[in-house]
């Protein structure tokens, strides 16, 4: 008798892509949608999907119970090259759509800072990228998905049909039932290389100032922000800008071979080598500001340096050492952003708190009813996990939430479950749409428990 994925778990340890916290589960491997509904229907403890790892901190960690590997569904099932809609598995991961698409004129509609993130985690987390403030979030290129949930049943969802159970599941962190499948619309490119530029802002004043004044121009932008300049300098930026290019704004000896897919590679981090501290972290803010003078328009930038640099160094959470780190990523509406920013900056810079890994991107409008993008601005810093971050974290929380802000679900690693309802005014919604899917709470996380979402 042939031995499934579902009767034979391992027993592993865990972490999400920031390494802490960790977490002990039995994971499964399932092959096969038969293997997956027999875990999902097993009469055993809660159970949670995860894809790539690439969440964070807890939401796709199920500490003492289940967790069930996405990896090996990851099928391309369809695809219509006039309209640009494939369907696939869930495990499928959006480098595996830049191997197999780009080369034929296609790329997702809307990507993370990281390419190895699977679909089904990316529509749970409903993922954001660059092009936010003009696209919008994946969700909105996602035409329907086939969802399973606790009885075994699987249910069509789009925005017609099975439509509250579509929207509690984009940015519900998997906890109504696990994406099977689903449809998404790619978008057409000529090439393989972005046109644009980079804008140096000599503070948060000009980083606002260039994000508003380029929005309509470019698709795509995105700022790396110094969190450790001060005063007059107060996160001074670097604006990162541009568009798909077409055939006739590339270089002669690029458009020959206008849709190459090769990204660069970089040497792995091969060891924990903790090198963010208060003193590296101010040298190489000022060398990279420095470094990087401005661009000119109709810049030429390939598509793997432009949306996914940290890409290109494997293992790079080795360098905030065993410990790991914690990324915290917050929004705010378009009427606080500037003070929220200058806000928090000012308590990062006090703090001494090293981060040289800051993002700053601007929102449009929001998908799901946990979804976190709404309109505003949104920066993301990386912290080392230090004695006193999380104490100090919580001061953030208060300062985002009293400016009508909130904290990314698929960053988050400690948020209170006080500070979690404040922030997100639509949990009653998506708390009734997973009682109908889910009435026992079978699907659970570590980051459900801790928020308390289905209490």
């Amino acid at each position: 008798m042939t031995t499934t994925a579902a009767a034979h778990p391992r027993h592993a340890l865990l972490s999400g892509w920031g390494r802490y916290p960790l977490s002990e589960s039995d994971v499964y491997r399932p092959d096969k949608i038969a293997e997956l509904q027999a875990v999902v229907t097993a009469d055993s403890t809660s159970l949670i999907a995860r894809g790539a790892g690439r969440a964070y901190g807890d939401a796709a960690l199920n500490d003492q119970n289940r967790v069930v590997d996405l990896t090996r569904l990851n099928r391309m099932l369809s695809f219509d090259a006039t309209t640009g809609l494939l369907r696939c598995e869930a495990g499928v991961t959006i480098a595996e759509l830049i191997d197999v698409f780009l080369p034929r004129g296609f790329f997702p509609p809307v990507t993370p800072g990281t390419r190895f993130v699977t679909l089904g985690g990316s529509v749970a987390a409903d993922v954001h990228g660059k092009n936010h403030h003009r696209d919008s979030s994946l969700a909105s290129h996602v035409t329907n998905f086939d969802l399973m949930v606790a009885s075994g049943e699987v249910f069509r969802c789009s925005r017609e049909e099975n439509s509250d159970l579509f929207w509690a599941t984009v940015g519900g962190m998997g906890l109504t039932g696990i994406i099977l499948e689903l449809e998404l619309r790619m978008r057409r490119v000529e090439s393989a290389y972005l046109d644009g530029e980079l804008i140096r802002a000599g503070n948060v004043d000009a980083a606002i100032e260039a994000f508003e004044r380029i929005d309509a121009q470019y698709g795509y932008s995105v700022a790396w922000i110094d969190c450790n300049s001060t005063r007059s300098a107060l996160g001074r930026s670097i604006l990162n800008v541009g568009n798909f290019a077409t055939l006739e704004q590339l270089p002669r000896n690029i458009a020959q071979d206008p849709l190459n897919t090769m990204p660069k590679l970089s040497p792995p981090v091969p060891l924990d080598f903790p090198v963010v501290n208060s003193l590296t972290v101010r040298v190489f803010n000022k060398v990279n500001y420095a470094f990087h003078r401005e661009k000119a328009a109709h810049t030429i930038f390939d598509w793997g340096s432009f949306f996914y640099p940290l890409d290109s160094i494997r293992n790079w959470p080795r360098i905030y050492g065993k410990r790991g780190f914690v990324q915290y990523q917050c929004v705010w509406p378009p009427a606080e952003s500037r003070a929220g920013l200058v806000e928090l900056l000012e308590e990062v810079t006090r703090s001494r708190r090293a981060s040289f890994l800051a993002v700053l991107k601007k929102f449009g409008a929001q998908d799901g009813l946990l979804s976190f993008p709404m309109p505003g601005y949104t920066l993301a810093i990386d912290f080392p996990v230090t004695d006193g971050l999380l104490e100090f974290l919580d001061t953030l929380d208060a300062m985002v939430l009293k400016r009508g802000g909130r904290v990314y679900l698929a960053k988050d690693a400690r948020m209170s479950p006080e500070t979690f309802r404040a922030m997100y005014p639509n949990l009653p919604k998506w708390q009734a749409a997973k009682a109908v899917a889910d009435p026992n709470n079978r699907f659970s996380s570590s980051l459900s428990r801790r928020l308390g979402m289905t209490e």
